[in-house]
């Protein structure tokens, strides 16, 4: 009796729980059948909530002026600014392209195509290498009709599109033109306008292709120097800087003439030829000066004690005189002064020694236009010039040279468990232009 008890409880439990599973079953079906059946309710009403409702009013900006807020202005949240910082450190800085800033992840595709508009930068890496002289502006070089480089001020350049330090640039070198470009090819010489903005502007500049014969950019005016210049029979042993002056020669130049004579030629010029040979003598002002040099000689090959005469100095043939061992006496004789030359002989030596010529003009203190000269000059050796692979570098080099001493921590730490230089250099994620630069001394 009791087993059948048993079993009519069994029975009857398992027939409710059936019974409620069913009853679960309608219940979903009836609720699925009520969502499906308005499907075309209107929703219009329904507002969501958006992480930043107020619009964001957008202008062009530099993304390398702006700080942690401006940042979160333009619709980032503080987690995203502080990847977007960090990103930009990692770059070296500052962003140099708007195909750099793309790659920061914390900047989603949506996101930058919003922004790229009002970005105040290069497209890609590439063409901020080719304008690195401009500064890119809320405007880009506008030519409005053909016009007369000569005959415009600071104003008129920077209407165009110029800054006013790179106004002021232009108008600078034209003065060391003597006052007019001549040609477009001098006009083109001006390291503040580059190619590519050369190539916009040239076919509207009012100038002859090439330079007059016999042009001198040491002659302000030729016509005017003619008739200012009063030009009389002189000693050049015994003309101090006043009377270099008297002759047309800047302070400077007149300076240059005077420290070649004494330092280089120990106190005397012995020749006209020792004379033409000075750097800022140009040949058309020694053809100007010659009928008027009276060269007294007699003190210079007097000899009243009888005693041998000094060996005459061994002048430089820095057409065979290599770079990279040029020293600072023959710096000086060419015509450098002595804080020039020590810059150039102090930053070889940090380097090791250089590699293109291109390195010597970005080094301290020097005057470009006599650097250019001396490297249309003499030839650069670099043979014996130490290079390494990434991964055999001594630490202490990598450390106190120029180009890797920023990145030498990070490459000693990656090296240790990774062999690739490729991958190291993917690590590194210098400027390409870093990059390159401390590529010229790696195997």
């Amino acid at each position: 009796m009791l087993n059948k008890i048993i079993k009519f409880t069994a029975m009857r439990k398992t027939y409710y729980q059936k019974l409620a599973g069913m009853g679960l079953l309608l219940v979903i079906l009836f609720v699925f059948q009520e969502y499906t059946s308005k499907g075309k309710e209107d929703f219009s009403g329904v507002k969501f909530v958006t992480e930043h409702p107020a619009a964001i009013s957008l202008a062009e900006f530099d993304p390398n002026d702006l700080n942690a807020k401006q940042w979160q202005h333009l619709g980032f949240t503080e987690k995203q600014v502080k990847t977007i910082l960090k990103y930009k450190k990692i770059v070296g800085g500052k962003f140099i392209s708007k195909e750099q800033l793309k790659k920061c992840f914390a900047i989603s595709e949506d996101k930058f195509s919003t922004l790229a508009p009002y970005v105040l930068l290069p497209e890609n890496t590439r063409e901020a290498q080719s304008t690195r002289f401009n500064h890119y502006g809320k405007r880009g070089i506008t030519i409005s009709g053909s016009f007369n480089p000569d005959h415009y001020s600071a104003a008129d350049w920077q209407q165009m599109g110029f800054s006013e330090k790179q106004a002021a640039a232009i108008l600078k070198y034209k003065n060391y033109l003597g006052g007019s470009f001549a040609s477009k090819e001098k006009f083109r010489e001006c390291f503040i306008i580059s190619e590519e903005n050369f190539q916009k502007i040239s076919p509207y500049l009012l100038l002859p292709e090439k330079a007059p014969a016999g042009f001198s950019h040491y002659a302000k005016n030729q016509n005017q120097e003619k008739i200012k210049i009063r030009y009389y029979a002189f000693d050049p042993n015994t003309m101090d800087m006043e009377g270099w002056k008297s002759f047309g020669f800047s302070e400077k130049q007149a300076q240059t003439i005077i420290n070649y004579r004494d330092r280089n030629l120990k106190g005397s010029f012995k020749s006209l030829e020792e004379i033409q040979r000075c750097f800022v003598i140009s040949p058309e002002k020694f053809a100007e000066l010659k009928p008027f040099i009276r060269l007294n000689t007699t003190s210079v090959t007097a000899n009243p004690s009888n005693k041998s005469p000094e060996p005459k100095q061994q002048e430089t043939d820095f057409s065979k005189t290599d770079l990279n061992s040029i020293t600072f006496r023959q710096l000086i004789e060419f015509g450098f002064d002595e804080k020039a030359a020590g810059s150039m002989i102090g930053f070889r030596k940090k380097l090791g020694g250089f590699v293109t010529k291109e390195q010597i003009l970005t080094t301290y203190n020097i005057d470009k236009e006599l650097t250019q000269k001396l490297l249309s000059t003499a030839p650069l050796n670099t043979s014996n010039v130490q290079k390494y692979t990434l991964l055999e570098a001594p630490e202490e080099w990598l450390k106190n040279h120029p180009y890797f001493k920023y990145s030498a921590d990070r490459i000693i730490f990656y090296r240790l468990s990774e062999k690739d230089e490729r991958k190291i250099w993917k690590l590194l994620k210098v400027k390409p232009e870093y990059e390159a630069r401390m590529k010229l001394y790696l195997k």
